[in-house]
């Protein structure tokens, strides 16, 4: 569970084709680049794990039940991080598919590695744009939830507009959804949770499931990252809104 984020040599073009200097691009991205190192088990994990686990991004629609080689509800994480908190919830629910969005690196790597050590056979890897996969790759009433588990909160207000839970996306993922499927967001900054609950509130085709935030549902895990925050004061915000 970590920073919705990505990693590269150089900087990706904007999906809508905007200059690199223009500040508000029309397109909606699910990352920003970071740096990063891929370690030498991560590059063994890509190297024995990879041709079973990752699915190349494609501009064409996506046969779920063939990509897992099975028929099960699916689950769309976007932004796995280090992939801890998705490997254990794949654990406890082997019974759902999980598709997972990440393009950095050492993130995707670190995954393939717990999906080795742990015998996982639930989850596929996208190493692309989560949003270009939603548009391309998955069709309409296809998932059963979303996971989007502590995105980069762009703490500066001036940087308040890049933050990823915004109702364009939230459209986008309620239209993926099947009826009864959920979006459950967490975040560590308050000024965000508000913002997540503000945006999923908005969206009519879905309904909050609890009075203002949720509990922390018991799938979710509490990380290293977390556990830290939470000894020095920090809270920890979670929303869980399902399609109506």
């Amino acid at each position: 569970m970590g920073r919705v984020t990505d990693t590269g040599n150089s900087p990706a073009p904007s999906p809508s084709g905007a200059p690199d200097h223009i500040q508000h691009p029309r397109a909606i991205r699910s990352f920003v680049r970071r740096a990063g190192r891929t370690t030498i088990g991560q590059a063994k994990a890509f190297e024995q794990w990879g041709p079973r686990f990752l699915l190349p991004y494609s501009a064409t629609p996506l046969d779920l039940a063939q990509a897992f080689g099975r028929e099960a509800p699916t689950i769309l994480e976007i932004g796995f991080g280090m992939g801890e908190a998705t490997a254990h919830i794949a654990g406890l629910m082997p019974e759902k598919n999980f598709l997972c969005c990440e393009v950095h690196e050492p993130g995707v790597g670190a995954l393939l590695k717990r999906i080795g050590e742990h015998e996982l056979a639930n989850i596929r890897i996208v190493q692309h744009d989560a949003v270009e996969v939603l548009d391309h790759m998955l069709a309409p009433d296809c998932l059963a939830g979303v996971h989007v588990f502590f995105p980069d909160p762009w703490h500066k207000l001036r940087h308040n507009k890049r933050r990823l839970i915004q109702p364009p996306l939230v459209a986008k993922l309620a239209a993926h959804l099947q009826r009864g499927g959920y979006i459950h967001c967490a975040t560590d900054w308050e000024p965000y949770a508000q913002q997540m609950l503000e945006v999923l509130s908005a969206e009519p085709a879905l309904q909050n499931t609890t009075q203002g935030f949720a509990a922390r549902p018991d799938y979710r895990p509490l990380t290293k990252f977390e556990n830290r925050g939470l000894k020095l004061g920090h809270g920890v915000w979670d929303v869980v809104f399902r399609k109506s």
